[in-house]
């Protein structure tokens, strides 16, 4: 049976994880997060312990785990073969960011949430898409409420051309626009491409000066579609860590090191419920969608999630965030735990 290590406080870590000190900041680089002094037996400690049990006891499969707290990580570990510098491709969890640069594109000017989608591609107008998308605005690419009664990313990346905007335009929408949430991994490619279309750059290049370099990610990547746009909705790979610095961004309303990086106008606007979601699995699911963020069960917490359990959980009230990810289909499951045994000592 493979040994965890689980850290609770500033000592060396997992494996040959070095630490220095950093203007008195115990830390990996200087880049990294914080690592707080919490005492061994502190709830939060034992909260952990608890949380962690209950993890092996569920049997799920779990691959790394981060708390932040007050802005400082309380606990942290990685089960083997995992090690905190491995990057994960976190799914849907991509959406997050994805959003992320449309919000800071807005901040720039050079979008705004109620344009209509086809005015950024001109040269895809024809009668029939006017018809089909005409009334389609970047709201409803956010919210998910393009309209489709079905999920249309299978026939999108199935494109014998390669050209997933035009089969994305050429998809039929059945309902106004919205009026209904359908989960749309297709709706976020097109976000990713409007924010190409408006820059001239990858969503991924976009936000390396704007997001990315500010917050210490070094090393991201992002699939492309086969004409060069990043995925959007899917293929970001990221270390844990990474995950927690996203999310304490989101938790600060846009400040990072006092600097501020994205307008809290816009983190309040992308993170609560604009549409509901009665028919999606599990309970956490169905309390309403953002700007591709989940509001949770919780009073306040919102999360970013991916496929196979990634998560990047924010807590305001409990001025905390979780970081998880996971080769886990029990995604429930994993958030029943969260909220039975870390909520209540945060």
């Amino acid at each position: 049976m493979h040994q965890i290590v689980v850290v609770v406080h500033a000592q060396p870590c997992y494996h040959e994880r070095k630490w220095q000190e950093v203007g008195g900041i115990v830390s990996m680089t200087t880049a990294a997060l914080p690592r707080s002094k919490v005492k061994d037996q502190s709830r939060v400690a034992l909260s952990v312990e608890s949380f962690l049990e209950a993890v092996r006891r569920e049997e799920l499969n779990l691959q790394s785990f981060m708390l932040l707290h007050h802005g400082e990580v309380a606990a942290e570990t990685w089960w083997p073969p995992y090690q905190p510098n491995d990057q994960y491709h976190v799914f849907s969890l991509s959406k997050s960011f994805c959003s992320t640069a449309v919000g800071l594109a807005a901040q720039e000017g050079l979008l705004s949430v109620d344009d209509l989608v086809l005015d950024y591609f001109p040269s895809y107008r024809t009668p029939d898409i006017e018809r089909n998308m005409g009334e389609l605005r970047i709201r409803h690419l956010l919210t998910m409420s393009t309209g489709h009664t079905q999920d249309p990313t299978g026939a999108i990346r199935n494109a014998a051309d390669g050209d997933w905007v035009r089969a994305f335009f050429e998809s039929p929408i059945e309902a106004a626009p919205g009026s209904l949430f359908v989960y749309n991994s297709g709706a976020t490619y097109m976000l990713s491409a409007i924010v190409q279309a408006v820059t001239g750059q990858t969503t991924l290049e976009y936000l390396q000066p704007r997001l990315l370099k500010p917050l210490g990610i070094e090393q991201a990547t992002w699939e492309m579609c086969p004409r060069g746009i990043n995925t959007g909705g899917w293929g970001l790979r990221v270390t844990t860590e990474d995950i927690a610095k996203f999310g304490l961004l989101y938790l600060r309303k846009g400040l990072w090191q006092g600097q501020r990086l994205i307008s809290e106008a816009w983190i309040e606007a992308a993170t609560v419920a604009h549409i509901p979601t009665p028919t999606e699995n599990g309970i956490d699911k169905r309390q309403g969608y953002g700007y591709q963020f989940w509001r949770c069960q919780p009073n306040g917490v919102y999360c970013g999630r991916g496929m196979k359990g990634q998560f990047c959980i924010v807590l305001p009230e409990q001025d905390a965030v979780i970081a998880i990810t996971s080769d886990e289909n029990r995604m429930q499951l994993i958030l029943d735990q969260v909220w039975e045994h870390l909520l209540p000592a945060l």
